[in-house]
């Protein structure tokens, strides 16, 4: 069973920055695919980012010049920097990561909240 917990999040001004991280617990092995999903108010949970083992990464369409994420294999964290931050960006950020390439089983952070407002 993997554990993850995250920290980070915030209320933010719009242009602002924040940063997210995520580190999971609770297996030995390498971790194939670790990210970040969000879900605003009324809407479906969304793809932010994510990060394969080897270094691939994949964007969400609306953040994908803004947002940049990083990971330590090593450490088994993931790191999601949130620049140039909209209102629209507002949302609960969950970590998520799948361990195994051959697996869809994916585990899910508690959720941390980001709020962008004047």
């Amino acid at each position: 069973q993997v554990q993850l917990v995250e920290s980070g999040g915030g209320l933010v001004q719009p242009g602002g920055s924040l940063r997210l991280s995520c580190a999971a617990s609770g297996t030995s092995l390498s971790i194939y695919e670790m990210g970040w999903y969000r879900q605003a108010p009324g809407k479906q949970r969304e793809l932010v980012a994510a990060v394969t083992s080897g270094g691939t990464t994949d964007y969400g369409p609306s953040v994908e010049d803004r947002f940049t994420i990083t990971r330590n294999n090593a450490k088994k964290t993931v790191d999601l920097q949130l620049n140039s931050l909209k209102p629209e960006d507002s949302g609960v950020y969950y970590c998520n990561v799948r361990p195994l390439f051959n697996s869809p089983r994916r585990y899910w952070g508690q959720g941390t909240q980001v709020t962008v407002s004047s």
